[in-house]
């Protein structure tokens, strides 16, 4: 698996586990599964970072999600 996919599917996996998050804490239950989803997410996130040569910019990151999708879509 490259950097640039890992961030991706970090940041789709984090952006998903939100509501997870939202909806366990509103029920008064512990996250558990959401919280195992964030944990990933962030080591995905983050060894992507260390593993990209200079990093990633915020500005870059909307550049590589469209260059992973457009990776796959073709």
């Amino acid at each position: 698996m490259d950097h640039d996919l890992a961030l991706v599917i970090g940041l789709v996996v984090g952006i998903f586990s939100i509501p997870a998050v939202v909806s366990s804490i509103a029920d008064h239950r512990a996250p558990r599964i959401a919280a195992i989803a964030l944990i990933v997410s962030g080591g995905l996130v983050a060894w992507a970072a260390t593993q990209k040569p200079g990093g990633y910019s915020v500005s870059e990151v909307p550049q590589t999600i469209v260059k992973v999708i457009g990776r796959y879509v073709n």
